[in-house]
């Protein structure tokens, strides 16, 4: 009898936009074939939703519950059926090319692939000096207080297994009294609370090199001294409350100690960093 070959992940990609319509029409139609594509629309006013069905006929359209990127892509999370979840910036930024690097990473055993700027083969076109140097404080503060090391934690190209999402207990789409209002992890600090609990919960997190474009078209909702001071108050909150959401009871989602793996890039080998002790 021959053996039939493993099936492969199923891969959802979640779009967050609010008002990009310009963008979404050259971004969706470079995304690969996958299990389906998630935009989730942020209240747009220029036809976000129509465009992207206009231009990607498959493509699922939903509209968040509340306001921000972290709840918009909570909303994604939530509605997406894939084995593995992509998350992909609708301005143009993130390189639909390097999709199967990051699902690749995870094939081989990552519980999370993080994309970095900042590792050799990747590399940023649209950060600037002065938040370069914010994104260097709050990483190095995040390493030191979490005893992670990441080499980038601002950046919001990261793949994980859905299996996952359980443990990492992020503010639900659908929170009753809520009433559409932004809670903590809403705004742009969720890549930072993402990152935090990947360490609580100790996943095995293959970072991958990625370059960060410019973005086509508008300007960007994300505000450097708001936004930053919202993702230092999560790396603190993080760091005060993290043994007192954990349960003794709470089922171990990787056997293994938290990992930083460096992934192969065209320049540097493979590397695995081991901060709470090797792998048995």
């Amino acid at each position: 009898m021959v053996p039939t070959a493993p099936r492969q992940p199923l891969v959802s990609i979640i779009v967050p936009a609010r008002n990009e319509a310009k963008n979404l029409e050259i971004v969706l139609p470079l995304l690969p074939d996958v299990h389906e594509i998630i935009v989730v629309d942020g209240h747009s006013v220029d036809g976000t939703p129509e465009v992207a069905r206009r231009v990607r006929p498959s493509v699922d359209v939903i509209t968040q519950t509340r306001k921000g990127k972290g709840n918009a892509l909570v909303c994604g999370f939530e509605r997406a059926t894939g084995d593995i979840i992509v998350m992909f910036d609708a301005d143009g930024s993130a390189d639909a090319e390097e999709i199967p690097r990051f699902v690749d990473a995870l094939i081989r055993g990552a519980d999370v692939s993080k994309g970095s700027r900042f590792m050799a083969g990747g590399s940023s076109e649209d950060i600037t000096f002065h938040r370069q140097l914010g994104n260097r404080f709050l990483n190095t503060l995040t390493n030191v207080l979490l005893g992670t090391r990441y080499s980038d934690l601002c950046y919001g190209y990261n793949a994980f297994w859905r299996r996952i999402l359980p443990s990492l207990e992020l503010p639900a789409a659908d929170i009753p009294g809520a009433d559409g209002q932004m809670l903590w992890g809403d705004g742009f600090e969720i890549e930072t609370l993402l990152n935090c609990r990947f360490a609580e919960n100790r996943l095995k997190v293959v970072e991958v090199p990625s370059v960060e474009l410019l973005r086509i078209h508008g300007e960007s909702n994300l505000h450097a001294v708001s936004d930053g001071l919202r993702v230092l108050r999560t790396v603190l909150d993080e760091r005060l409350n993290r043994w007192g959401r954990r349960r003794a009871d709470r089922p171990a989602i990787a056997a293994t100690a938290h990992l930083a793996v460096k992934a192969p890039s065209p320049h540097v080998p493979a590397r695995v960093e081991e901060p709470f002790g090797a792998i048995g």
